[in-house]
């Protein structure tokens, strides 16, 4: 009589039915509830693996979220399999899902001028004693979705990697960049480096319809924008 396997764990199934490499490779909405919670758990038991496991756990709540973050360690350490670790893992889990929810949403800021666009970078450049470079990522509606430090220097300057910037440009959906960074000495013009990685990144950007809408240096007090002055 063959034995059964001591775990159906996740590394030991088919490519296909894992878990984890589907979600690398199809996307998180392309699992099921029950695939989601077998992430966590990471394998089963002697008799069914982490998947089917978790199929059980939650047809004992109706295939209902909210029921299954009310259960207790206790409840679900009752499946067999589920051990104290993996029981608080799946509580943890659904109450950062939980949080999530409650959380109010947030607005993201609109560009409208290169003035919103120091109100933005002020903060973060205007002090500092040495050079660094960001890039802010715009959707169509040239709402910010989300800002990089691309790159950190001395005070004489800083690099600036091109393929870097569209790379994540692609992944985040930008259509539109703005390039900013700053000049300790306190300077608003733009030295013959800055023009130079804007034309690059704007004709590379131009080569995948991305837009480089702005170019902004910032100081303490002031800025100086490349799109005012047009040298974009």
């Amino acid at each position: 009589m063959q034995e059964k396997p001591a775990s159906f764990s996740i590394k030991n199934w088919s490519q296909n039915d894992q878990p984890r490499e589907k979600l690398r490779d199809k996307g998180k909405a392309a699992l099921s509830d029950a695939e989601l919670v077998a992430i966590l758990i990471g394998s089963g038991n002697r008799d069914e693996s982490a998947v089917a496991l978790c199929k059980r756990i939650l047809a004992s709540v109706d295939n209902n979220l909210n029921a299954l973050g009310k259960l207790s360690l206790k409840q679900l350490m009752a499946f067999k399999g589920i051990g104290e670790a993996k029981a608080i893992t799946i509580a943890a889990a659904l109450e950062l899902g939980r949080r999530r929810g409650g959380e109010e949403f947030v607005q993201k800021k609109k560009i409208t001028s290169s003035q919103s666009v120091y109100q933005v970078m002020q903060p973060i450049l205007g002090e500092l004693p040495h050079e660094e470079f960001w890039i802010l990522y715009l959707n169509n509606s040239n709402k910010i979705i989300q800002k990089n430090q691309l790159s950190k220097g001395g005070i004489t300057g800083t690099l600036v990697d091109v393929r870097l910037v569209l790379k994540n440009a692609l992944e985040v959906g930008a259509t539109g960049l703005i390039l900013a960074h700053n000049h300790p000495s306190g300077t608003l013009k733009p030295s013959e480096a800055d023009k130079q990685i804007t034309r690059k990144l704007k004709q590379a950007g131009d080569s995948l319809d991305i837009k480089v809408l702005d170019h902004v240096i910032v100081t303490e007090k002031a800025y100086f924008s490349f799109a005012d002055e047009s040298l974009l």
